[in-house]
């Protein structure tokens, strides 16, 4: 899949039919609808329905995975803030080694798939940054670490309180972003198998957090799962000793003495390419009754 044009709102593959600019606002609202037949309307003032698709079809890829337990919630982090990227390719300018993430997302009573539902993904580039808030995540902003973890010994003072798996995803207010880019951040609707794909890379580390990617889902314009995407520590390794992580020395944080890690968010990695493809199953409390 190719890159999209650096701040095109909307993937040229048209995720969604007939749409040229739209916000995830309007995305969230056309979604609510218990069909997803809402129309809305664009900044060309087309009036258009969201329409569901993946690249290919990657229901294979999730055979076996009969598991209808709860998916962990987690804090969102410090650097959360609706970023407007309406797209599947979040990459931009960015280096780093390809990843392609596919989730399906299903409810956590029924184990039925999850159509219409948006899930939205961001993590840090192969230097630790995040996008939007690249001044907070080297210091510049007060010195606290991203991504809502605890500081290792020595790290500066500060930090957001830990969030661990069960502790809940709305205990951070979303970030005000303090600059213009926004890499590595973007959002997908599932489609009838409750699907969605995306295309970034594979995410950088920052002091006192193993390597994650964040990811929310929001279902009827509620925010129903907040949770983490990991991965096994050899391919961390790997990665990392490739050029341009391999200029981020020192390392402190792995899936072993990270806070938050949880088997459960490990994602089932395959090599594919010129990279990897990653899949994983989110259990989402759609009518968020606690179930």
């Amino acid at each position: 899949m190719g890159h999209d044009h650096e701040g095109q709102r909307v993937s040229r593959r048209r995720l969604f039919a007939g749409i040229s600019s739209l916000g995830l606002g309007s995305l969230l609202a056309a979604c609510s609808s218990a069909e997803g037949t809402a129309t809305v309307t664009t900044s060309t003032g087309a009036s258009v329905t969201p329409a569901a698709t993946t690249a290919k079809d990657l229901t294979s890829l999730f055979d076996g995975a009969g598991t209808c337990k709860l998916t962990s919630t987690t804090t969102q982090g410090p650097y959360y803030f609706d970023a407007d990227k309406i797209r599947s390719d979040i990459r931009e300018d960015k280096q780093g080694v390809r990843l392609r993430v596919a989730v399906k997302v299903q409810d956590s009573e029924t184990c039925k798939p999850l159509g219409n539902a948006v899930v939205e993904i961001w993590h840090c580039d192969a230097a630790g940054l995040y996008s939007g808030a690249e001044a907070a995540s080297t210091g510049g902003g007060g010195g606290n670490p991203p991504g809502g973890g605890n500081p290792p010994s020595g790290a500066p003072t500060g930090a957001p309180p830990s969030g661990g798996p069960g502790n809940g995803g709305g205990d951070m207010a979303d970030l005000t972003p303090t600059d213009d880019k926004r890499y590595l951040r973007g959002a997908q609707v599932t489609n009838a198998d409750g699907i969605v794909e995306f295309t970034t890379i594979w995410p950088g580390w920052y002091r006192g957090r193993t390597i994650h990617i964040h990811a929310m889902v929001h279902f009827s314009n509620q925010r129903v799962l907040t949770t983490q995407m990991m991965f096994d520590e050899k391919l961390n390794s790997a990665v990392m000793a490739k050029s341009p992580y391999s200029e981020h020395t020192g390392r402190d944080t792995f899936n072993g003495n990270d806070n938050i890690y949880d088997d459960s968010m490990l994602m089932k990695i395959t090599q594919e390419d010129d990279g990897y493809l990653g899949a994983i199953v989110f259990s989402a409390d759609s009518d968020k009754d606690g179930a």
